[in-house]
């Protein structure tokens, strides 16, 4: 399996991930609207008229708002910074959000409906950073290309997909990604845990597992079923992974994939599988690794390890300086200790001032009016 790398080259598992360091702790996931809020880009007239199929034009103009309103506005919205995408990012963007908010004015609104759905509003311009657990894809950069939108990608944690099952399952301790795939291909056959080894329970497997548009979703069936979206459809699918950690923690013959610091914080409740590389099920399976800190910085926790990425519209990050600012905080070392404390893992310091570095550079860029228009 292969990463793309920091400046468009392709590194294996093992070449990315070693150059990572390694960090702790737990991940304390707070619930807030499943329907994030974006940067408002008009006013409550305008929103009006052209929700009822009119313009600005056709409104009452007793209800336009005046020019001092207009202005006041403008500068209200230009302070909000719209963070959209990865559930899987959601948490460690959030703690930024917070950290940055308590020394800045500014305030950050940070959705999480998923890398697909997140794309699907930074593509309209309807967010500033786009979070991804997943790297950007051609069919993607083209688009943006062709809507005249310059991105910048930064790499700000590394996350390993956990393979759960519930606490009180104690006859899977461990699988191949050969068994993986019998369970979750389109057409597997695969429905009671003795489907897979006869000594265990003949009882349904409840799955459950990220939505279509998580970029943990594309992922996951790329390494696993070979090809990226195609899964079986019998399954419980979500974009918030705090609804697959309750799934699988109240089902005894639950089974499902989720991030590693959504494990690292529900641990108590479930269990994480130890896993083999292995795909061909006629070989003897290479040895089973189980998630952690360390298996997942050295590549050994192949192949469910990857780099997490924040994308950022290059005219909102040169033309506000407040977008600006959340950036260089999210590449920081305050940033990083942040990332270790919502129990993911940070990148090392070098893969930090890389990024930090890119950043500079780009903001020393000045905004090409004609593409922005």
């Amino acid at each position: 399996m292969v990463f793309r790398g920091f400046e468009g080259r392709l590194l294996t598992s093992t070449a990315l991930l070693v150059s990572l360091v390694a960090g702790g702790g737990g991940c304390q996931v707070k619930t807030t609207s499943n329907t994030p809020s974006s940067t408002p880009t008009k006013n409550n007239a305008t929103a009006t008229a052209e929700g009822a199929g009119g313009s600005v034009a056709e409104t009452d103009k007793s209800r336009m708002p005046s020019a001092t309103e207009k202005v006041a506005v403008s500068e209200k919205e230009s302070e909000t910074i719209s963070v959209e995408g990865s559930s899987t990012v959601y948490p460690i963007c959030q703690q930024f959000a917070v950290e940055f908010e308590k020394k800045n004015k500014h305030k950050v609104s940070v959705g999480r409906q998923g890398t697909g759905g997140g794309y699907k509003k930074f593509v309209i311009r309807q967010a500033d950073i786009w979070n991804a657990s997943r790297p950007i894809d051609k069919k993607e950069i083209d688009e943006l290309k062709s809507k005249g939108i310059e991105w910048l990608e930064l790499t700000i944690a590394v996350d390993g997909i956990v393979v759960a099952v519930n606490s009180q399952n104690s006859w899977c301790s461990r699988l191949t990604c050969a068994q993986l795939k019998r369970i979750w291909e389109p057409d597997s056959k695969v429905k009671t845990w003795s489907h897979l080894d006869s000594s265990w329970p003949a009882e349904e497997i409840v799955l459950f597992g990220a939505d279509t548009d998580s970029g943990t979703f594309e992922y996951f069936t790329e390494v696993i079923n070979d090809k990226k979206n195609v899964i079986k459809t019998k399954y419980t699918p979500s974009s918030d992974d705090n609804v697959l950690v309750q799934g699988i923690s109240t089902n005894k013959n639950a089974l499902g994939f989720i991030p590693f610091g959504y494990y690292i914080e529900n641990s108590e409740k479930l269990n994480a599988l130890g896993i083999s590389p292995s795909k061909d099920a006629s070989e003897t399976p290479k040895p089973y690794v189980e998630p952690t800190v360390e298996s997942i910085l050295s590549g050994e926790y192949a192949p469910l390890a990857r780099p997490l990425y924040m994308y950022a519209n290059k005219a909102p990050m040169l033309e506000r300086p407040e977008v600006a600012e959340f950036l260089r905080f999210a590449v920081s070392e305050e940033a990083q200790s942040l990332v270790e404390k919502r129990g993911f893992v940070p990148v090392t310091d070098a893969v930090r001032r890389q990024m930090s570095k890119r950043l500079e550079e780009a903001l020393g860029e000045k905004p090409d009016a004609k593409k922005n228009d």
